[in-house]
């Protein structure tokens, strides 16, 4: 039964790869005969002030979001894992982000921060009665880098931070309690027993967290497009190049470069959890 999915998974990612390497080292430009192999797509791409900023948005929006991701998830779960009446009706709460598809979610946002009678501008002019103006003429969110890429980030974390709190519960529900009886016994205060054994036995948890919703931020693409299309990210960046300017090699080239980074990331991302884990035992 493990075979054929391993090799229907792995043949896919094989044969996507391969043609999506090809294509970013082909030459459009010079014809069939001298288009490959080239670096002329790489060249473009390097030097295009559109793609600097697109990666350099993208990497603060993996820098930021991450980490939103999981604490927004780790406090979500330390919740819903005490004890306390209607606990499966929270946890169902909770989990709501998660039913509502994406795309649903950008266009509601969308709506809310539209300018100049978005729903927030309106309230933030005072035009509803419970509270008062604040702004006296409306602000376009989606002018602003900060704004309209903070707003995308909002939102992206909202949506999907259902996924971390399932996995980081799951984690904190494999500690046993004999542990914290024991240490309640020599007198650890709360702080102590999250530190001592809560944050040690839990960093698998967290390691797959920050993987997964590391690599879910590089390849975003939905929020930024309808909340940010001005500001791009390298995912906006790669559908605009492919569909609106019509340069294949150019977007199959940032493509290549999106992969090389999220595995970078990985590297990155096991070394320093690495560190930590042996940082947390010295101590």
């Amino acid at each position: 039964m493990f075979l054929p999915t391993f090799l229907y998974l792995v043949g896919f990612l094989i044969l996507i790869f391969y043609y999506l390497v090809t294509l970013s080292l082909t030459n459009a430009d010079a014809g069939l005969a001298g288009g490959f192999p080239s670096l002329a797509n790489y060249r473009y791409i390097f030097i295009s002030a559109e793609f600097r900023s697109a990666f350099l948005n993208t990497v603060l929006f993996v820098l930021i979001g991450t980490p939103l991701e999981l604490i927004a998830g780790l406090v979500l779960a330390l919740i819903i894992h005490k004890q306390f009446p209607l606990r499966g009706w929270v946890r169902s709460f909770f989990i709501i982000p998660l039913a509502i598809p994406a795309i649903v979610s950008a266009i509601i946002l969308y709506i809310l921060f539209a300018y100049p009678n978005g729903h927030v501008n309106n309230l933030l002019m005072g035009q509803y009665p419970f509270f008062p103006a604040i702004l006296e003429t409306p602000f376009n969110f989606r002018a602003s880098a900060f704004y309209s890429l903070g707003i995308s980030l909002i939102g992206k974390v909202w949506r999907d931070m259902p996924i971390s709190m399932l996995i980081l519960l799951a984690g904190l529900t494999s500690i046993t309690q004999d542990q914290y009886a024991a240490a309640e016994t020599m007198g650890a205060s709360e702080r102590q027993k999250f530190r001592y054994i809560t944050l040690p036995l839990l960093l698998p948890s967290i390691a797959s967290v920050l993987l997964i919703r590391s690599i879910e931020m590089w390849k975003e693409f939905i929020f930024p497009y309808f909340l940010a299309r001005r500001y791009r990210l390298m995912g906006t960046l790669i559908e605009e190049l492919y569909h609106d300017w019509h340069k294949t090699g150019e977007a199959t080239a940032v493509s290549v470069v999106l992969v090389a980074s999220i595995i970078l990331s990985a590297i990155l991302l096991f070394w320093f959890l690495k560190r930590f884990r042996q940082a947390l035992i010295r101590i």
